[in-house]
């Protein structure tokens, strides 16, 4: 296994994620509490694609106005296949519930009572420790069905769902049906291994926005006029299952610039909650006003660091 990696300050960690164009390579981080520089990182198997992995890195530097040396190094398959794990721990989130590594869950352990969502992760995004993650549970959690409220009652869909983390903390908070889907094929596969670990029934899949309501080159088009340094591509060409049903509360946990390019086909989804993250919080107001315009109304948000989370209700 290759890496390609560079040292730079913990305040740009969030915009180069924002900005970062990777195609078939994917950006991670490592945060060193002592030094307080994070690692940025980009795994990938082959030999012959170190140059354009570390262009694609320069590329996203440059954007946000870094000057970091870009690296390379061969680390052997088995440390970076588990190399993820050192940095997810149990961790508390909300008023009623737990993350925990399946690595680390302890049947005797009630964990004070918490309702306990165990992961694997992998290479998929979502442990609870993001703080868009985390903010959309804390609103997942305060949204839940009351206790005694017939099964089956408030449909749930979880836009990018990535590890499963959302889907899986609704299910077990009394949701259903709960639905989710992602572009990426190894996310759903690590989402449905998480809920057959947790016991809960989720229908999770590979699916991409712009199917639906407006096509994807449209929506891409779209972001790229309104953001012309954020580089998306098309992915007409991804496989893909059946188009999701809309649901009464819905999660869109992905990047600002994409909830306003898509944000007709969002809207369509919600029958009545919807939940927006992934949003740079100078990029907020402009996510908010996409969507007012169509007819949601602003409950409350959370900002959480660098980020902010709105929940949202049809009018």
């Amino acid at each position: 296994m290759n890496k390609v990696f560079c040292s730079v300050d913990e305040r740009f960690e969030d915009p180069l994620f924002e900005v970062f164009e990777g195609g078939d390579f994917v950006l991670s981080s490592y945060h060193d509490i002592e030094s307080s520089r994070t690692e940025m990182q980009i795994y990938f198997p082959e030999d012959g694609k170190i140059e354009e992995a570390a262009r694609r890195l320069r590329d996203a530097l440059a954007i946000v106005g870094v000057d970091a040396e870009v690296g390379s190094a061969r680390i052997p398959d088995e440390d970076w296949k588990f190399s993820y794990r050192r940095h997810f721990r149990t961790e508390e989130i909300g008023r009623r519930l737990v993350a925990v590594p399946t690595w680390e869950f302890d049947r005797t352990n009630d964990y004070g009572g918490r309702i306990p969502i165990l992961l694997d992760p992998g290479l998929a995004f979502g442990t609870g420790k993001h703080e868009t993650t985390r903010a959309c549970l804390e609103y997942i959690d305060e949204l839940a069905p009351a206790a005694g409220r017939r099964p089956q009652s408030t449909s749930f869909l979880d836009m990018g769902c990535g590890s499963g983390i959302l889907s899986i903390a609704a299910a077990k908070l009394g949701y259903g049906p709960v639905a989710g889907f992602d572009i990426d094929e190894e996310a759903v596969a690590a989402s449905r291994e998480n809920a057959a670990v947790n016991g809960v029934e989720v229908d999770f899949r590979v699916f991409a926005l712009g199917r639906g309501a407006v096509t994807l080159d449209e929506s891409i088009e779209a972001a790229k006029g309104l953001y012309p340094d954020l580089a998306l591509n098309s992915g007409n060409s991804a496989p893909h299952d059946a188009v999701p049903d809309p649901a009464d509360v819905v999660v869109a946990n992905i990047l600002g610039p994409l909830l306003i390019a898509f944000a007709d086909e969002i809207a369509h989804y919600a029958r009545k909650t919807l939940v927006v993250s992934g949003i740079l919080n100078e990029l907020y107001p402009e996510v908010l006003a996409a969507f007012a315009a169509r007819g949601f109304t602003e409950v409350s948000r959370r900002t959480l660091g660098e980020w902010t989370t709105g929940l949202l209700e049809i009018a």
